[in-house]
């Protein structure tokens, strides 16, 4: 579904991503690992088009989507829940969901992400800077499936959150999942990511260290103290 190849992405004069390879199979959780600066967050707004790459390819769908706007790509099928949430704090938790809404043919409606987040009905009346800070992650995640992605992108989504919050996190994506949904998360919580995903990249100093399943990964312990331990 998803193909990056090369990828070199700048901040201003700043190098930031050193040949950013990888690719995203239909119906697959990937995530991408790495210390806090590795790389991780710049790689999704490199495929968003947030941050254009300077050089290398993104190919989304067997089309190629370097460079196009942001909007355009988020048309074509991808959606992000950005590392800052950016739920509207002003608004209901029901019309923060009904901002992206698709219409009628939509994939996702209010009820499905009900369905996936309970709590989140509980508080379709409660305005959105009220929420506890899981509750706005999943209403981060719930908004951005009304724009019915194919390709979801979560940048750390356990940041800052209870266990109990991380747990119910990983019952909705869990529940993704197992409706086929392909996506990427950006992480640094490894035992969150093993939840939810079957390969990992390791990103470390914009250069791609490791490739592979993730359960590979978690039982190399000379990989983990050299990429993964803070």
């Amino acid at each position: 579904m998803l193909e990056v190849s090369e990828i070199h992405t700048f901040y201003d004069t700043s190098h930031v991503l050193f040949g950013i390879s990888l690719v995203v199979h239909r119906g697959e959780v990937v995530c991408l690992l790495g210390r806090n600066g590795a790389g991780k967050s710049t790689t999704l707004l490199s495929i968003v088009g947030v941050k254009v790459p300077h050089s290398g390819k993104v190919t989304f769908m067997g089309q190629d989507i370097t460079g196009q706007r942001t909007y355009l790509i988020a048309r074509l099928g991808i959606g992000l829940v950005p590392q800052e949430r950016r739920i509207f704090p002003d608004l209901t938790v029901r019309e923060n969901l009904l901002m992206p809404a698709r219409g009628r043919d939509a994939t996702w409606t209010i009820d499905g992400i009900y369905h996936l987040f309970p709590i989140l009905q509980e508080r379709r009346n409660q305005l959105g800077g009220t929420l506890s800070g899981g509750e706005q992650q999943m209403l981060a995640v719930g908004r951005t499936l009304m724009t019915n992605p194919k390709l979801l992108l979560l940048d750390e989504p356990a940041e800052g959150l209870s266990p109990l919050a991380v747990g119910n996190l990983i019952q909705g994506l869990l529940k993704l999942k197992q409706q086929g949904l392909t996506a990427i998360l950006a992480e640094q919580n490894v035992n969150f990511a093993r939840k939810v995903s079957e390969r990992a990249y390791v990103i470390e100093k914009g250069e791609v260290r490791y490739e592979g399943s993730i359960e590979a990964l978690i039982s190399n312990n000379e990989l983990k103290r050299k990429y993964l331990t803070v």
